[in-house]
């Protein structure tokens, strides 16, 4: 409730000043209050989609997948939609495998890379995301999602992916961050019968790795 308050209470306040003084404030100041109450809505906008998000794949855990996905271009094409035209340039790909598929939900496979390199592009610093894709010799697909910012520290590491955690709320607020995205991703892999792993170091960035169960024949 605290995340949906906290806009809402911006959203109110700053339209409850233009209403009741709106002749009185300067149209400078005015302005820097519709920007606010824009940003606030369109957060507020981004929380009400990752918790319908979340709310659908809880509701579908106990359906299995049953389409039959080629995740090599899932990927590339899920990365630079989660990358954006302005960040794709710094996403690397290592793919060796174009065939590997798995038996799956398209939709959410694609939501789940989206919110990794998005997590990583976000939280990640200058350096590239790295993004790859191979075959165990468990018949598993393993998916990474590298990047090289300031790493997160190991105490915080088991709780990543529980529902609005956060390990800096001042900097996760201010990178546009829901607090949801991790929790989503743990609830798809989970759907597909495979693991999330989160893994940092301070100093040296952060890794994701997803493991999911390939098609026999894949």
């Amino acid at each position: 409730s605290h995340e949906l308050r906290t806009p809402l209470s911006s959203i109110i306040g700053y339209m409850e000043t233009l209403e009741d003084e709106g002749d009185k404030v300067d149209p400078k100041q005015a302005r820097k209050f519709y920007g606010t109450v824009l940003r606030e809505a369109r957060r507020l906008q981004s929380l009400v989609e990752d918790l319908m998000s979340l709310s659908r794949v809880e509701a579908e855990k106990h359906d299995q997948p049953r389409e039959i996905v080629r995740l090599a271009p899932l990927v590339q094409q899920a990365a630079r939609d989660g990358a954006g035209h302005d960040r794709f340039a710094k996403v690397a790909f290592d793919i060796p495998d174009p065939e590997l598929q798995v038996r799956g939900d398209q939709k959410q496979l694609e939501q789940l890379v989206r919110n990794l390199v998005d997590n990583a592009l976000k939280y990640g610093g200058e350096g590239p995301v790295e993004v790859s894709l191979k075959r165990n010799d468990r018949d598993m697909a393993i998916l990474t999602v590298r990047d090289h910012g300031e790493g997160i520290e190991r105490e915080h590491l088991p709780h990543l992916t529980r529902r609005f955690y956060r390990t800096d709320p001042g900097r996760s607020r201010a990178q546009g961050g829901t607090g949801l995205g991790l929790a989503i991703c743990k609830h798809i892999v989970e759907r597909h019968r495979g693991r999330l792993d989160i893994d940092s170091k301070i100093g040296d960035g952060t890794v994701v790795t997803v493991r999911l169960p390939l098609l026999r024949d894949a």
